[in-house]
């Protein structure tokens, strides 16, 4: 019926898989599987090595905990649905994944300016860094990052709660977004467009914009050191980072901020599936794991090894 409140709906219809795909569900539990397994190592590395004790660490543990749960709010019930001939969820069970998730993209577009941040006081004001860095800042810095992501889902949430729908709700997607709820619902969806819109400025702009600026502070200095030095520095600093940022905020611009003209189902898919749940994958690998000290962390913990190879980092 035409204007039915959105508490009557029970169930909603995920058309992400049109029928059951075990190829899929093979294809995402791996990345599950290796998306939980490398955060989770960095997570036991950072808390077990005191040479891991430091802000810049103290923030990747961070990354990695926002990552197992981007994963875990929505890969689950992805493989639970992978099977069935029907893809659903229910619309409690939709809100909350939503909130959820949405809590994990702003939380981390503003942990990942906070460690842009971190990087440039590091190289770029070195004598200053102790001080800019304390244990306290950080601590207050990582805390904003959390409280900053439950803010913003929170508006959106809210705001989705109160649309209505006119028949039987049929979401183009293999989760619940806010862009194919809105595009399935039937009541005014101005609020929540605007909302959307504002948020791709505040959270994800800005931070974005803070991020290239830090990393363009970071070139600047290390390309008046020594030529050897500083070009090494430069490539292992900024650019393995940089691309992991660039694909994680683009992705979530065109996902939260693209024009209904331009959807289209398979490739807003891809889209999502590439910033909720590769990218958490590939964030160990870029950030961690190519980094000296944490590979020397990582030999100390499987085979005892506890001596650095040289003093310095690549991270």
């Amino acid at each position: 019926m035409a204007g039915e409140n959105q508490t009557h709906v029970m169930e909603l219809m995920l058309l992400g898989f049109s029928h059951s795909q075990p190829f899929l569900f093979v294809l995402f539990l791996a990345i599950y599987l290796a998306t939980l397994l490398g955060n989770s190592a960095i997570l036991a590395l950072v808390s077990l090595d005191p040479r891991l004790h430091s802000p810049m660490y103290f923030f990747l543990s961070h990354l990695s905990c926002l990552d197992i749960c981007y994963s875990s709010v929505t890969v689950p019930k992805i493989l639970a649905n992978a099977l069935r001939p029907q893809a659903t969820i229910s619309y409690r069970g939709c809100l909350a994944q939503m909130f959820f998730l949405m809590v994990c993209a702003g939380a981390e577009c503003a942990l990942l300016a906070v460690m842009a941040y971190d990087r440039y006081a590091a190289i770029c004001q070195p004598l200053r860094y102790t001080h800019a860095m304390s244990r306290g800042v950080c601590v207050v810095a990582a805390a904003s990052c959390w409280l900053w992501g439950m803010l913003d889902s929170a508006v959106h949430t809210l705001l989705a709660s109160k649309l209505s729908f006119c028949s039987a709700v049929q979401l183009r997607h293999i989760f619940c977004d806010v862009p194919p709820l809105l595009r399935a619902a039937c009541s005014n969806t101005r609020p929540s467009e605007v909302a959307l819109h504002t948020a791709s400025v505040f959270v994800g702009l800005i931070p974005f914009l803070l991020v290239i600026i830090s990393y363009l502070c970071i070139l600047a200095t290390v390309l008046r050191m020594p030529m050897a030095t500083g070009w090494r520095k430069a490539f292992s600093t900024c650019s393995a980072h940089l691309l992991v940022v660039t694909l994680y905020f683009v992705a979530a611009n065109l996902n939260y901020n693209r024009p209904s003209s331009g959807y289209s189902p398979a490739a807003d898919t891809l889209v999502s599936t590439l910033y909720c749940i590769v990218t958490p994958m590939l964030n160990p690998l870029i950030y961690s794991l190519r980094n000296q000290e944490m590979r020397e962390a990582l030999r100390k913990a499987v085979w005892g090894r506890g001596k650095l190879d040289s003093p310095g980092s690549n991270a």
